[in-house]
């Protein structure tokens, strides 16, 4: 039976306070738990969100999502797939969010899409594991820090510590926001990197460039999952 037949579709709109982020091999961001008024609920993110989400969304914060609702025939399970995440209104009380969801049932996407900003910003990883931070790992945060302060994308960038990414021998191993992975970089060859993907940044010509060992890895198919 076909994946059609044996699940419904349909779209849903919902309201909770953020709780945590659900993380898959130490480093991969797959989804949120909410607090909602029916219970805890797990909702995976789409592959652009997780690109783009900012881990520094701190525990308790108002969240409207948007997206896909799959329940199975059989079983009855429900699982969620968002589409679109926004930062809701905090002084909203109980029953303004319900009138809300009442006026957004039947066009949820639109009127959400209008009305609220997405929460998007671009994330660089870090492996921050033994054999990284031997080579250097713990030096190229503090550069990535340093550098993206002095060119004014502290605010546009976030910098987050992950667990291996399995490729210890080659480390120090970043990657980018776009998927793209280096290894073995080095402080002195982080302003060239963030010259690279951030095109109306300015580099120093004093500074180290990137060398061609250290292109981004040709297969990042792991990290777009």
């Amino acid at each position: 039976m076909s994946n059609s037949y044996s699940s419904e579709k349909s779209e849903f709109c919902l309201e909770g306070r953020f709780i945590d982020f659900v993380i898959k091999d130490g480093y991969k961001l797959k989804g949120l738990l909410l607090a909602t008024s029916e219970g805890e609920c797990y909702v995976k993110l789409a592959k652009h969100l997780r690109a783009m989400f900012d881990w520094r969304l701190p525990p308790g914060t108002w969240l409207r999502v948007v997206g896909e609702k799959k329940r199975d025939r059989k079983s009855g399970e429900v699982k969620l797939k968002a589409q679109q995440v926004m930062a809701a209104r905090r002084e909203w009380g109980t029953q303004q969010i319900q009138a809300q969801r009442a006026k957004t049932e039947n066009s949820c996407t639109s009127s959400v899409a209008e009305v609220e900003r997405p929460l998007a910003k671009a994330t660089i990883l870090v492996c921050q594991k033994s054999d990284c931070i031997k080579r250097g790992g713990d030096r190229v945060c503090q550069a990535l820090k340093q550098v993206l302060s002095e060119r004014g994308l502290a605010e546009q960038v976030t910098i987050k510590a992950t667990g291996c990414m399995k490729n210890c021998k080659a480390g120090p191993n970043v990657v980018m926001p776009d998927k793209s992975r280096y290894t073995g970089i080095q402080a002195t060859q982080v302003p060239a990197l963030i010259a690279k993907h951030f095109a109306d940044v300015a580099v120093s010509s004093k500074q180290d460039s990137l060398q061609p060992m250290l292109a981004p890895v040709a297969s990042t198919s792991q990290y777009s999952q």
